[in-house]
């Protein structure tokens, strides 16, 4: 098979030797159900924040990873960081592989549903990528990202997409307008699979209608309606495995101007959408002030 070594696919925002990993957000989030081998099918609109971890990459001998920053001392050990398990996959897959040293600026919450330890392992990705002139449609780098982890493959190329099956589904990008938005996480840590364990979400017995196949709407009004009508059907079961998620979205949904307050993912982190980047910033102060151990960002989404 011939693969594709051009570099020009990349995105105008994806060069240089550091890298942004934006932190993901499941703007929707649909469980149809538990497959045979055990992973769940889902369907989710994704989007991405203007906030995340940043990775930087010198190349060398030997494959080494470094963790600093804010929240550097929650994400686990550094062997069992997802960074060196992509790095390890493309290795797998591309014969002389250039690898090297990778400081991971660790700034996301952990287990948040933000996706930020996939986020950083597709950021690893990216850097490999262009430094051994890999194109981002590269089949090999796709298939790296499949085998590091679920929500690596939406993070490789992140613009907003729905996502299907446990994540390696991807639609073409969708040009989402922009929503501003508050993040927020109240440090408490979910993990994922005693979420989808307290889902106990039956098994898939029959095909479900493709909802990727909705026309979304291009004004932030509407659009923010049309997920007004969806859920995220982790949230229930997130809540009760974690309480405060329920405070967070109660916070955000007394502040002025939320138009929709929704976790994402499988918690904790609850997103809020405004209409203004200024109402969103002045929503961040307010909850800086009154939960001052909380992690709250102001920003965008696309």
């Amino acid at each position: 098979m011939r693969h594709s070594r051009k570099t020009s696919a990349w995105p105008s925002h994806a060069r240089g030797r550091a890298e942004p990993a934006p932190a993901k957000v499941n703007l929707t989030l649909r469980v149809i159900g538990r497959r045979a081998d055990g992973y769940h099918e889902l369907i989710s609109l994704v989007a991405f924040a203007a906030v995340g971890d940043m990775l930087t990459f010198a190349a060398g001998r030997v494959l080494a990873l470094s963790v600093r920053g804010p929240t550097a001392a929650s994400s686990g050990a550094v062997a069992d960081n997802l960074v060196l398990k992509a790095a390890r996959a493309l290795a797998e897959r591309v014969e002389g592989v250039k690898l090297g040293r990778f400081v991971l600026s660790k700034r996301l919450p952990v287990a948040a549903g933000l996706g930020g330890g996939s986020a950083d392992a597709a950021a690893a990705l990216r850097l490999l990528a262009r430094a051994n002139r890999l194109a981002i449609d590269d089949l090999r780098l796709r298939e790296a990202a499949r085998a590091t982890g679920a929500d690596v493959p939406v993070c490789l190329d992140p613009r907003a997409r729905w996502m299907r099956g446990f994540g390696e589904i991807l639609s073409e990008p969708i040009a989402l307008p922009r929503l501003p938005a508050v993040l927020v996480n109240p440090r408490v840590a979910v993990p994922t699979k005693d979420v989808f364990a307290r889902l106990n979400a039956p098994r898939i017995v029959r095909a479900v209608v493709d909802e990727a196949a909705d026309r979304l709407p291009s004004e932030r009004t509407a659009l923010t309606e049309y997920l007004r009508s969806r859920i995220n059907d982790l949230e229930p079961p997130a809540v009760a495995l974690a309480p405060k998620v329920a405070d967070v979205l109660s916070a955000l949904q007394e502040l002025p101007g939320c138009r929709l307050a929704r976790m994402s993912g499988s918690g904790a982190t609850c997103f809020g959408l405004f209409d203004t980047t200024k109402a969103a910033a002045a929503a961040a102060r307010v909850l800086r002030i009154r939960h001052a151990p909380w992690w709250v960002r102001a920003t965008m989404l696309g």
